[in-house]
């Protein structure tokens, strides 16, 4: 048995994956090895390793080259205050929630989230109401918010405290931004939008605008996931410069920004953050608008190809607002995923996650021609050796009545039952596919026929849940 397990396992999966359109976004160092800042960084990173000693500043206290770093990003992306997070999106997503909300507060989230707003959510003890979101028909897949519904809740929800939203979605589709955020303003709500896939947003025409706007009160973004920076990179943007006076607390927000850090904060990280901001600001725009050109000319050819789609602008109109263009949303019409996602992999080709009709790539500046020919090419190839299934309509979104607040379901005694014995009892534990990370149901909501089915479809693909054990659900001990 090897010595070396974790080392082993991941040089087997860099030999076997040659084409990356998954995270991160450096494309396995590309995106530091075309500069020659990169060049520099990546030659001397393991020197980069080093604690707060004299003369290199400290993230928790920042006054010197870090507060200056952490500057420079916030000119870059027209924020009144932006902040290098070394622990995720996670832990912007958690500051966010924290220094903004109190016990006891009703937000309106939207229910296609990401788990760390739900952790936040249950650990604050607030309360959730749940916004609705769109799925297209068509391509079974998860669109925007449902406006119509957002506008109800908003409506009928006079008292509540604010609004968590997601933009864009694992899916690169977004919301319009400007309609929904001033229609929140309107009724006096604070306005948070977890972005972790928008990081490159606002660098070229051809893509969505950024999440940082007027009436955007906090916005985080995963570097990591789109940009040249490492793996657990991420940054937290505070309101727009443009605003005349933020009603952010700073002091309360630096205060959870830092219990939420480490208190040990990598400066590989922050260094490759810096560099990440410094590619945007000197390539950003060409490299995007290049980018955008190659995804648009292959999107074309691989349309052309019987029985794939690559969903466009053209077939959301009316449905969603704007999509991500450096993203492939590859839908198969009767199609087996589960079989072109292995036969994906093993013609050495990365995608980053799929569901019962769509498989997601996330392309970066740093996939070039070569990449979106082999892709090309080995699609053509399945097609050959492709299989038909029935599609399975996953009822994306449907929310389960909630009987129990959240946090208060997180302190009451559970226990695990098999899946197939749960309807009609109070799910223990939230029950998510990862990726996405979007919830199925969450602690305290009441397992029915249709939360059972879209469960069912997931164990018996071979899709990861957290929250299960085996076929085992969490329910509260009634």
């Amino acid at each position: 048995m090897s010595q070396l397990p974790l080392i082993d396992g991941v040089t087997k999966y860099i030999k076997e994956n040659n084409v990356s359109f998954n995270m991160p976004g450096h494309k396995g160092g590309r995106g530091f090895l075309c500069t020659k800042v990169g060049e520099e960084l990546i030659k001397n990173f393991i020197s980069y390793d080093i604690t707060e000693v004299e003369g290199v500043d400290n993230l928790h206290s920042p006054e010197g080259i870090i507060k200056n770093a952490q500057n420079l990003l916030r000119d870059l992306y027209g924020s009144s205050r932006s902040y290098f997070l070394v622990n995720g999106s996670t832990s912007g997503n958690l500051t966010m929630i924290f220094s903004s909300f109190q016990e006891g507060d009703k937000v309106l989230v939207e229910r296609n989230c990401h788990k760390s707003i739900i952790n936040g959510i249950i650990m604050r003890k607030l309360k959730p109401i749940y916004i609705k979101n769109k799925v297209h028909t068509s391509y079974n897949a998860p669109l925007s918010i449902d406006e119509e519904h957002f506008a109800s809740l908003l409506d009928d929800n006079l008292d509540a405290k604010g609004v968590i939203l997601t933009y864009p979605n694992y899916y690169g589709i977004c919301f319009d931004i400007n309609k929904l955020t001033i229609a929140a303003k309107e009724k006096g709500l604070r306005v948070l939008i977890d972005s972790a896939h928008g990081a490159h947003f606002g660098f070229s025409k051809g893509l969505p605008e950024s999440a940082i706007g007027e009436r955007v009160d906090m916005s985080v973004m995963s570097a990591h996931k789109t940009l040249p920076s490492l793996t657990q990179t991420a940054f937290l943007h505070i309101s727009s410069k443009l605003r005349q006076l933020s009603d952010v607390d700073y002091e309360k927000t630096e205060f959870y920004l830092r219990s939420f850090l480490s208190t040990s904060p990598s400066y590989m990280f922050m260094c490759s953050m810096d560099y990440a901001r410094y590619y945007l600001e000197n390539y950003g725009n060409k490299a995007y608008e290049e980018l955008i050109d190659l995804s648009l000319k292959y999107m074309i050819l691989i349309n052309e190809l019987p029985g794939l789609h690559i969903i466009s602008h053209q077939d959301i109109k009316g449905w969603a607002y704007n999509l991500d263009r450096t993203r492939y949303v590859i839908n198969l019409k009767g199609g087996n995923t589960k079989e072109l996602f292995e036969y994906l992999r093993i013609n050495k080709i990365t995608a980053e996650m799929r569901d019962n009709s769509n498989i997601v790539l996330i392309l970066s500046p740093f996939n070039k021609e070569e990449d979106l020919l082999i892709l090309y090419k080995t699609l053509k190839d399945y097609i050959k050796v492709a299989t038909k299934e029935e599609t399975f309509k996953v009822e994306l979104n449907h929310i389960p009545q909630m009987e129990i607040l959240p946090y208060e379901a997180f302190d009451m005694k559970k226990f695990y039952i098999e899946l197939k014995g749960s309807l009609g009892r109070i799910c223990g534990k939230a029950v998510i596919p990862y990726p996405p990370g979007v919830p199925i149901i969450m602690p305290g909501e009441i397992i029915d026929m249709e939360t059972l089915e879209v469960i069912e479809y997931y164990l018996k693909n071979n899709i990861s849940l957290n929250g299960m054990e085996d076929t085992k659900i969490s329910v509260i001990i009634s």
